[in-house]
């Protein structure tokens, strides 16, 4: 990753992968540090990754070196736009696009880490989240 990048939003992929340890994003987030950027989720992303099996403790470490974006009205209305600009709608793509609106309120350049798909349909997630964002972030696959 040769160009600087100044706010990293993680998807929920990328915030479990975070509190699992996963080798390659922590070797990621490292160059992402080392080049001072800022780490960024939103609000509801901490409601995905929550569940019964869930290490609260490692969610909780994680949460306190990030900051959390709010989910406003505003905040809404604006992903829904984003939504409709890319064709898309329903439940499945409400949460991606209340992440693509965090991301591209940011201080640029933005990276966006996010999954591939491993449902079953055919979409990839992070071919949605170019549609959402466009070229203004930079979409990173995990």
């Amino acid at each position: 990753m040769s160009e600087r990048i100044e706010t990293v939003v993680l998807d929920s992929e990328g915030l479990s992968a975070w509190i699992a340890q996963d080798r390659k994003l922590l070797a990621m987030l490292q160059v992402f540090h080392d080049m001072g950027a800022d780490l960024v989720i939103g609000a509801n992303t901490i409601v995905e990754v929550s569940h019964s099996r869930t290490n609260m403790p490692r969610v909780n470490w994680a949460l306190s070196r990030v900051k959390v974006e709010p989910v406003t009205e505003q905040a809404a209305k604006a992903a829904a736009e984003l939504l409709k600009g890319a064709g898309l709608h329903g439940h499945k793509y409400a949460i991606d696009a209340t992440v693509a609106e965090v991301a591209l309120r940011q201080p640029k350049p933005v990276a966006l880490l996010t999954s591939d798909s491993d449902d079953s349909d055919d979409s990839d997630d992070s071919d949605d989240m170019t549609k959402l964002c466009g070229n203004q972030v930079r979409i990173i696959a995990l």
